[in-house]
């Protein structure tokens, strides 16, 4: 089924849309054969998270409204295929719904609990997909009588023994055929997805309950099936290790993963070839707080999918539904405040989209999680003041040929529009040579670059000049932050739906014009930090009204301490209240 989806109307906006998903959120767990009351609300939900992927995408919807294909995956699956803008998109993606909806039904017992892979953001005509880890023996045997001895509601719950009787040639034979099968539609898929990268967060190489195997992975798959895709191990503590991020007054600084656990056995394993660029030593990993371990994981994330080959990612942990969501939503809104994708959303919108789609539709079960304490969905959000800056950017590197001294990109770069017959024309004082955005439509030239001249007279003459010019924006941090102009400091790219126009066919240009929609937004550094910090209040302050933050104990002074005392202060909000 086919959509723009440009006609649904908001289901709700605002603050008040998110403190409803956030209480619908905290009291169920979501399931797509689910109806009775709560059907209504979760509909609008659904229609609101289509309406905001319609905004910038054009994309095909797989069925799943009574949960036939994975039970705890959304009802309406999106398959993002293309830029919604006019004109041709050059990362537009290859993938037919239909071949893919087949390859889903085939390969979707290969994985646990059925989670397959599953496409859920588009950048650079590549998939970004999660799914679970690989189902063991007993799961593809006895799915129904298997899940009800072990599923206990964690994120490492289920999946099935893989170990069988040595004794019994027939069996293994047998056994090892099924997986051929099953995980042979599961390896279709991926590479139908174009995923070569494989991530799995799993800190063990399989999980055991009861003193069984439960689950496999792909590290560990006995024929090596996956041996053609590049496999890397990066263990990251399951959703147990965040009661302690609670208990610490919800402090992840100087939080340190005791890796000499029994049942941790993968150790860290990276390609050399994906972390020469990085300079991080990964020797350490076991050393890292959770601050510092998520930021280098994410780091790498970002560095894989911003790569110049054309192929896909896949991150998964054991069941996909807690560790799997941190990642995928860090990076929707890293990407999304590089303006990279959904270069459309407000901040309140894109918080809404990845709470709704990437958490809750996919299945993370908030309540248990609440319940024991285990507040990881909390963290993903107040970790954004933790990747702010531009070392987390996707935004490659502007190359610079020279610039005046004692100045910084971001207040030299002023383009403006010139001649558009005429080719690319530099100041004579002085020339720039910059890159295009790995996000930005097409390979582009750029117009008009006018730079400022050295010397601190000239400069101050030369920004007061800029400044009241009305074809000219100055990027400003201070103005930025008092004012939040969103056009200001904004580089927009649009492409030209002629092909036989005598111009180029797309162009830069500081600002926004009333007459032009953009398909990719260049941000500076400041305003990529403006907008995950405002991302990062509004989830703060919804979260205080509807869910709350429990403290762990009073400080002596009858504080609350940490975090919930921040918001009380500096807020004015109290936990546990009602809309």
């Amino acid at each position: 089924m086919a959509a723009a989806a440009r006609g649904c109307p908001p289901a709700g906006s605002g603050d008040r849309a998110l403190a409803e998903l956030l209480l619908e959120f905290s009291r169920a767990q979501y399931r797509a054969k689910d109806g009775g009351g709560a059907a209504a609300k979760v509909e609008r939900i659904e229609r609101r998270c289509l309406e905001l992927f319609g905004r910038d995408y054009r994309y095909s919807v797989i069925p799943n409204a009574h949960g036939e294909i994975c039970a705890h995956y959304p009802r309406h699956i999106v398959l993002l295929e293309r830029d919604a803008g006019a004109g041709r998109d050059p990362f537009e993606s290859t993938v037919q719904v239909g071949k893919l909806q087949d390859l889903i039904n085939r390969s979707k017992m290969a994985r646990c609990r059925g989670r397959f892979v599953c496409p859920v953001i588009l950048y650079k005509g590549k998939h970004i997909c999660r799914s679970a880890t690989l189902a063991g023996w007993g799961e593809l045997y006895g799915r129904t009588g298997y899940n009800y001895i072990f599923s206990g509601g964690s994120d490492d719950a289920w999946a099935d023994a893989e170990d069988i009787s040595e004794e019994d040639s027939a069996l293994r034979n047998a056994d090892s055929q099924l997986f051929d099968k099953v995980r042979g539609h599961d390896i279709k898929l991926l590479r139908y997805l174009s995923v070569r990268y494989i991530c799995d967060l799993m800190v063990e190489n399989k999980k055991v309950k009861f003193g069984l195997n439960v689950t496999s992975s792909e590290k560990v798959d006995k024929a090596q099936r996956y041996a053609d895709f590049t496999l890397l191990s990066i263990p990251y503590p399951g959703c147990e290790f965040f009661k302690e991020y609670k208990d610490r007054d919800y402090t992840a600084e100087g939080l340190i993963f005791n890796w000499k656990q029994d049942y941790v056995d993968a150790p860290l394993s990276i390609p050399v070839s994906l972390t020469q660029s990085l300079n991080i030593d990964w020797s350490e990993y076991q050393s890292w707080d959770l601050v510092q371990q998520t930021q280098n994981y994410l780091k790498l994330l970002i560095s894989i999918i911003n790569s110049d080959d054309d192929s896909g990612l896949l991150v998964h942990c054991i069941s996909g539904w807690d560790r799997t969501p941190l990642f995928i939503s860090l990076l929707r809104l890293s990407l999304w405040a590089d303006g990279l994708i959904h270069v459309s959303l407000e901040p309140s919108e894109i918080l809404y989209l990845t709470v709704a789609y990437d958490w809750f539709l996919f299945g993370h079960m908030l309540v248990d999680r609440l319940s024991k304490g285990e507040e990881i969905f909390f963290f993903c959000f107040n970790f954004l003041k933790h990747i702010t800056s531009e070392e987390f950017s996707a935004v490659k590197s502007q190359r610079r040929k020279s610039l005046p001294p004692g100045l910084t990109l971001e207040e030299i770069c002023m383009l403006k529009q010139r001649d558009r017959g005429s080719t690319t024309s530099l100041s004579s004082d002085f020339s720039l040579g910059m890159e295009s955005s790995p996000g930005a439509a097409g390979s582009f030239t750029y117009e008009a670059v006018e730079l400022m001249p050295a010397g601190a007279q000239a400069q101050a003459a030369w920004r007061k000049s800029c400044a009241s010019s009305p074809q000219a924006v100055l990027w400003s941090r201070a103005q930025q932050s008092e004012d939040r102009l969103p056009s200001a400091g904004i580089v927009e790219v649009k492409s030209s739906s002629s092909s036989s126009s005598t111009h180029s066919d797309n162009f830069l240009r500081i600002g926004s014009s009333p007459l032009e929609v953009p398909r990719s937004r260049l941000v500076s550094a400041s305003d990529r930090e403006s907008r995950l910090e405002e991302v990062r209040s509004t989830f703060l302050a919804s979260y205080s009204r509807t869910i709350g933050l429990k403290a762990v104990s009073p400080s002596p002074s009858g504080a609350i301490g940490g975090l919930l005392e921040q918001f009380v202060r500096g807020v004015g909000l109290r936990g546990s209240s009602t809309l």
